[in-house]
């Protein structure tokens, strides 16, 4: 049923993909913009690739997650897509009254070879781009990188619009979130208030798909990044981007172009990643770390501490994005558990680098591989060579634990079949209590179901 029928025996493939780690790029540039206030993000191509890209969030979110398209028919598959995304701005505009359009391509789009600069700035020649309005765009082909190299890539169209510099550097600090859930960037917002730094976050999709339930109808939450803070970024004296494949392109264009110098933090998950954002938090915006976070940070350890002996040796296989896999890596050797298989879509030289650093001692008989080729088959057959104990990963992953009567932590994108991903934290101290309380959870009911009569004890 289901997977059992994926072989152990593993053979080179050179050009097959089978059930790939990761989803495309329209997706993450989808994502990066509902993190601007009043945004209608714009999907360049078939109205059914948008139907995908707005399904697909809204599946994870359980949110409405509005979009506009331009709608291709055979004729603009063949002649190009210029006459529709004209129209569809002005109509946009018209009816919609967006503050921002913010457009990505398609595989379509791309093939063809539409312009959106060009096509975008005959937009603002006619008129069709009201006054106080704005059009970003940036190139998102989904035959190359996956979901996060589109967030990334909107990410550098927000920054090539939108940051002006003054010349007069003000104190405040860009924090340049890398794709986590909207509770992640709500979470690292209350560690920056905390700690005394005045910060400007974007994107920031905290109170956007995660906005509560009022009886009204609203198409633009009150959350997102407003164009005013956009603006004023251009003249902070630092950037802090967490999460390196998601950020850093976008650090740098504002650094070419503002001047604002950066650095480049991993995604605060677990305690040692949480540690090294916390310190350059601090650094960079010039303010001590209070004892209120040095209490939480203390709080994580004691949980580790009390509950090792059931973590211990355990082996662990996980999936997803690189800006997300290496903290966590890292976060489970800290818990002397196993990270033995690690397997990712997004390509990106550097991920097995890391991986090597952070495993070669304590787990040598690792092993991974992310880009061309990493897919949920090879972790299959992994697992079906030597089993784990534990799964992380994305919804996609249930196939395997069922097949295999595996524990499966719900963790990245997409989570289909789950609640909560999107309310509670997994970054920072908190939420990196909150990821051991999952975890050890799952492996204490597994330990319950499997243990006899004679073992099956109240207290653990």
């Amino acid at each position: 049923m289901l997977l059992r029928h994926t072989p152990k025996e593993i053979k080179e493939r050179s050009a097959l993909t089978v059930n790939p780690a990761k989803t495309c790029q329209p997706i993450g540039a989808m994502y990066a913009a509902l993190g601007i206030h009043g945004c209608l993000p714009h999907s360049h191509g078939s109205q059914g690739c948008c139907s995908y890209h707005r399904s697909t969030l809204t599946r994870h979110y359980k949110e409405p997650v509005m979009a506009a398209t331009s709608s291709f028919t055979e004729g603009s598959s063949v002649f190009g897509g210029q006459a529709n995304l004209l129209t569809a701005i002005n109509n946009i505009f018209t009816i919609y009254e967006p503050d921002v359009i913010a457009i990505h391509s398609t595989c379509l789009s791309e093939t063809i070879g539409d312009d959106l600069k060009q096509i975008s700035e005959k937009a603002k020649e006619e008129g069709k781009v009201p006054l106080g309005k704005h059009v970003i765009y940036c190139n998102t082909p989904s035959y190359v990188g996956s979901h996060v190299t589109g967030y990334a890539n909107m990410l550098k169209g927000i920054v090539d619009y939108f940051p002006e510099s003054t010349g007069k550097k003000v104190d405040c600090l860009n924090l340049i979130s890398g794709w986590v859930e909207p509770a992640d960037m709500r979470e690292v917002k209350r560690m920056a208030k905390m700690m005394g730094a005045n910060t400007i976050i974007f994107p920031d999709t905290s109170d956007v798909l995660d906005a509560p339930q009022t009886g009204r109808y609203t198409m633009y939450p009150k959350g997102g990044t407003s164009i005013s803070e956009l603006i004023a970024s251009g003249n902070s004296k630092a950037s802090l981007g967490f999460g390196e494949w998601a950020t850093k392109d976008a650090a740098i264009k504002l650094e070419n172009k503002c001047k604002v110098p950066f650095e480049i933090t991993d995604l605060p998950i677990g305690l040692c990643a949480t540690d090294r954002f916390v310190q350059a938090l601090s650094k960079l915006a010039e303010v001590t770390i209070p004892e209120s976070i040095t209490t939480e940070r203390g709080r994580l350890v004691d949980v580790i501490t009390d509950y090792q002996q059931y973590l211990y040796g355990k082996r662990v296989a996980l999936w997803g994005d690189p800006d997300q896999l290496i903290p966590l890596v890292e976060f489970l050797l800290d818990l002397d558990m196993k990270p033995v298989y690690i397997v990712s879509g997004t390509p990106g030289k550097k991920m097995a680098a890391k991986l090597e650093k952070l495993l070669s001692e304590k787990v040598p008989e690792a092993r991974y591989k992310n880009g061309e080729l990493a897919d949920m088959f090879l972790m299959h057959q992994w697992i079906k060579n030597e089993p784990v104990d534990l799964l992380i990963g994305n919804s996609y992953g249930k196939y395997i634990s069922r097949d295999e009567n595996i524990p499966f932590l719900r963790m990245g994108f997409p989570i289909m079949d789950r609640v909560g991903h999107s309310y509670f934290p997994t970054v920072g101290y908190m939420g990196g209590i909150r990821i051991l309380e999952k975890i050890l959870g799952l492996l204490m009911d597994k330990q319950d179901a499997d243990s006899p009569e004679t073992s099956f004890e109240l207290v653990m």
